[in-house]
Protein backbone atom coordinates (compact mmCIF):
# COMPACT_ATOMS: atom_id res chain seq x y z
CA UNK A 1 0.00 0.00 0.00
CA UNK A 2 1.39 3.56 -1.02
CA UNK A 3 1.13 6.25 1.24
CA UNK A 4 -1.88 7.97 2.08
CA UNK A 5 -0.15 11.33 0.07
CA UNK A 6 -0.15 9.43 -2.98
CA UNK A 7 -3.45 8.98 -5.26
CA UNK A 8 -4.55 6.86 -8.39
CA UNK A 9 -6.24 8.62 -10.99
CA UNK A 10 -8.65 6.61 -13.36
CA UNK A 11 -9.11 8.95 -15.92
CA UNK A 12 -12.09 8.38 -18.08
CA UNK A 13 -13.27 4.48 -18.53
CA UNK A 14 -15.92 4.64 -19.65
CA UNK A 15 -18.09 2.65 -22.55
CA UNK A 16 -17.63 5.36 -25.19
CA UNK A 17 -13.94 5.11 -25.17
CA UNK A 18 -14.15 0.80 -25.56
CA UNK A 19 -14.55 -1.28 -28.85
CA UNK A 20 -18.04 -0.25 -30.23
CA UNK A 21 -18.10 2.68 -28.25
CA UNK A 22 -18.71 6.39 -29.94
CA UNK A 23 -15.06 6.88 -29.64
CA UNK A 24 -13.19 4.31 -29.11
CA UNK A 25 -9.91 4.16 -28.36
CA UNK A 26 -8.03 1.24 -29.06
CA UNK A 27 -6.92 -1.18 -26.10
CA UNK A 28 -9.53 0.49 -23.97
CA UNK A 29 -10.73 -2.32 -22.97
CA UNK A 30 -7.92 -4.60 -22.07
CA UNK A 31 -6.68 -2.18 -19.44
CA UNK A 32 -9.49 -2.72 -17.00
CA UNK A 33 -8.21 -5.85 -15.02
CA UNK A 34 -4.69 -4.45 -14.75
CA UNK A 35 -6.67 -1.03 -13.29
CA UNK A 36 -8.76 -3.10 -10.85
CA UNK A 37 -5.61 -4.57 -9.42
CA UNK A 38 -3.49 -1.59 -9.05
CA UNK A 39 -6.40 0.49 -6.70
CA UNK A 40 -5.63 -2.21 -3.84
CA UNK A 41 -2.48 -0.02 -3.64
CA UNK A 42 -3.63 3.06 -2.37
CA UNK A 43 -5.51 4.41 0.00
CA UNK A 44 -7.03 7.25 -2.25
CA UNK A 45 -8.48 6.34 -5.48
CA UNK A 46 -9.85 9.40 -7.42
CA UNK A 47 -12.16 8.76 -10.83
CA UNK A 48 -13.16 10.83 -13.83
CA UNK A 49 -15.38 11.30 -16.41
CA UNK A 50 -16.75 12.47 -19.01
CA UNK A 51 -20.03 14.01 -18.66
CA UNK A 52 -21.28 16.19 -21.90
CA UNK A 53 -24.76 17.20 -22.40
CA UNK A 54 -26.35 16.32 -25.54
CA UNK A 55 -25.29 18.90 -28.60
CA UNK A 56 -21.74 20.01 -26.56
CA UNK A 57 -20.16 22.48 -28.74
CA UNK A 58 -16.95 19.67 -29.47
CA UNK A 59 -19.47 17.57 -31.15
CA UNK A 60 -18.67 17.58 -34.92
CA UNK A 61 -22.52 17.05 -35.31
CA UNK A 62 -23.04 20.81 -34.11
CA UNK A 63 -20.39 21.98 -36.68
CA UNK A 64 -21.91 21.69 -40.49
CA UNK A 65 -19.64 20.66 -42.25
CA UNK A 66 -17.57 19.60 -40.23
CA UNK A 67 -16.37 15.69 -39.75
CA UNK A 68 -15.20 13.97 -36.63
CA UNK A 69 -11.44 14.66 -35.80
CA UNK A 70 -11.69 17.83 -38.07
CA UNK A 71 -10.01 21.06 -36.27
CA UNK A 72 -11.96 24.05 -35.34
CA UNK A 73 -11.51 26.87 -34.06
CA UNK A 74 -13.16 28.31 -30.29
CA UNK A 75 -12.92 30.93 -28.46
CA UNK A 76 -10.31 29.21 -26.01
CA UNK A 77 -8.14 28.20 -29.12
CA UNK A 78 -8.11 25.25 -31.64
CA UNK A 79 -10.74 22.42 -31.00
CA UNK A 80 -10.86 18.92 -31.91
CA UNK A 81 -14.09 17.62 -32.93
CA UNK A 82 -15.89 14.74 -31.69
CA UNK A 83 -18.64 12.14 -32.88
CA UNK A 84 -21.39 12.57 -30.00
CA UNK A 85 -19.82 10.84 -26.83
CA UNK A 86 -20.30 10.23 -23.15
CA UNK A 87 -23.66 12.61 -23.16
CA UNK A 88 -25.19 12.50 -19.39
CA UNK A 89 -27.26 10.11 -18.90
CA UNK A 90 -26.92 7.29 -21.67
CA UNK A 91 -24.87 3.98 -21.80
CA UNK A 92 -21.73 5.63 -23.51
CA UNK A 93 -20.95 8.28 -20.40
CA UNK A 94 -21.38 5.02 -18.00
CA UNK A 95 -17.90 3.32 -16.88
CA UNK A 96 -16.86 0.40 -18.24
CA UNK A 97 -18.48 -3.45 -17.20
CA UNK A 98 -16.39 -4.91 -14.44
CA UNK A 99 -14.16 -1.81 -13.29
CA UNK A 100 -14.18 -0.95 -9.43
CA UNK A 101 -15.80 2.01 -9.28
CA UNK A 102 -15.76 2.48 -5.23
CA UNK A 103 -13.30 5.00 -5.29
CA UNK A 104 -13.40 8.11 -2.72
CA UNK A 105 -14.52 10.54 -5.77
CA UNK A 106 -15.62 10.98 -9.00
CA UNK A 107 -14.78 14.32 -10.77
CA UNK A 108 -17.48 15.15 -13.99
CA UNK A 109 -15.85 16.96 -16.54
CA UNK A 110 -16.98 18.77 -20.21
CA UNK A 111 -20.50 19.85 -18.77
CA UNK A 112 -20.54 23.08 -20.15
CA UNK A 113 -22.08 22.88 -23.33
CA UNK A 114 -19.72 25.80 -24.76
CA UNK A 115 -15.80 24.45 -23.45
CA UNK A 116 -14.64 20.75 -23.73
CA UNK A 117 -12.61 19.43 -20.76
CA UNK A 118 -9.66 17.05 -21.54
CA UNK A 119 -8.13 17.50 -17.89
CA UNK A 120 -9.26 16.30 -14.53
CA UNK A 121 -7.94 19.82 -13.24
CA UNK A 122 -9.14 22.24 -15.38
CA UNK A 123 -11.77 23.14 -18.39
CA UNK A 124 -10.02 23.49 -22.14
CA UNK A 125 -9.72 27.54 -21.36
CA UNK A 126 -6.83 26.04 -19.31
CA UNK A 127 -8.25 28.64 -16.66
CA UNK A 128 -11.64 27.13 -15.39
CA UNK A 129 -10.95 24.50 -11.80
CA UNK A 130 -12.91 21.48 -11.88
CA UNK A 131 -11.96 21.44 -8.12
CA UNK A 132 -10.00 18.04 -8.28
CA UNK A 133 -6.56 20.34 -7.09
CA UNK A 134 -8.73 21.87 -3.95
CA UNK A 135 -9.24 18.23 -2.92
CA UNK A 136 -6.40 17.01 -2.98
CA UNK A 137 -4.64 19.77 -1.35
CA UNK A 138 -7.12 19.07 1.55
CA UNK A 139 -6.07 15.76 1.67
CA UNK A 140 -2.75 16.33 1.71
CA UNK A 141 -2.12 14.16 -1.40
CA UNK A 142 1.17 15.20 -2.94
CA UNK A 143 1.77 12.69 -4.93
CA UNK A 144 -0.60 10.70 -8.21
CA UNK A 145 -0.08 7.90 -10.27
CA UNK A 146 -2.77 8.22 -13.95
CA UNK A 147 -3.96 5.37 -15.83
CA UNK A 148 -6.73 5.29 -17.92
CA UNK A 149 -8.44 6.85 -21.49
CA UNK A 150 -7.18 8.20 -23.70
CA UNK A 151 -3.43 8.43 -23.02
CA UNK A 152 -2.68 11.18 -25.72
CA UNK A 153 -5.69 13.54 -24.51
CA UNK A 154 -7.25 13.68 -21.36
CA UNK A 155 -4.64 11.81 -19.42
CA UNK A 156 -1.82 13.76 -21.51
CA UNK A 157 -3.59 17.22 -20.35
CA UNK A 158 -4.20 15.73 -16.90
CA UNK A 159 -0.59 15.03 -16.20
CA UNK A 160 0.96 18.02 -17.47
CA UNK A 161 -1.64 20.55 -15.50
CA UNK A 162 -1.09 18.12 -12.17
CA UNK A 163 2.84 18.64 -13.00
CA UNK A 164 2.50 22.05 -13.40
CA UNK A 165 0.63 22.90 -10.09
CA UNK A 166 3.24 21.15 -8.49
CA UNK A 167 2.35 17.51 -7.64
CA UNK A 168 4.56 14.48 -8.45
CA UNK A 169 2.86 12.54 -11.16
CA UNK A 170 4.06 9.14 -12.72
CA UNK A 171 2.18 7.70 -15.59
CA UNK A 172 1.55 4.27 -16.27
CA UNK A 173 1.81 3.77 -19.99
CA UNK A 174 0.79 -0.05 -19.37
CA UNK A 175 -2.69 1.26 -18.02
CA UNK A 176 -3.33 3.82 -20.90
CA UNK A 177 -4.46 3.74 -24.06
CA UNK A 178 -4.22 6.15 -26.73
CA UNK A 179 -6.64 7.48 -30.07
CA UNK A 180 -3.04 8.14 -31.95
CA UNK A 181 -4.36 10.79 -33.87
CA UNK A 182 -1.90 11.53 -36.29
CA UNK A 183 0.86 10.89 -33.97
CA UNK A 184 -0.73 12.07 -30.92
CA UNK A 185 0.76 9.69 -28.81
CA UNK A 186 4.34 10.18 -29.38
CA UNK A 187 3.77 13.53 -29.16
CA UNK A 188 1.89 13.63 -25.77
CA UNK A 189 4.69 11.44 -23.73
CA UNK A 190 7.51 13.87 -25.13
CA UNK A 191 5.14 16.89 -23.78
CA UNK A 192 4.24 14.77 -20.80
CA UNK A 193 7.84 14.03 -19.87
CA UNK A 194 9.30 17.71 -20.72
CA UNK A 195 6.45 18.90 -18.19
CA UNK A 196 8.25 16.45 -15.79
CA UNK A 197 5.90 13.86 -15.54
CA UNK A 198 7.46 10.42 -14.53
CA UNK A 199 7.35 7.54 -17.84
CA UNK A 200 8.41 4.03 -16.17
Amino acid sequence: MRDRTHALLVIDMQNDFIADGALAVPGGDQIVDGINALMDDFATVILTQDWHPAGHSSFASQHPGKSPMEMTEMPYGPQVLWPDHCVQGRKGAEFVPGLRTDGDLIIRKGFNPAIDSYSAFFENDHTTPTGLEGYLRTRGIDKLTMVGLALDFCVNYSAQDAARLGFDVTLRPDLSAAIDLDGSRDASMKDMENAGVRLP
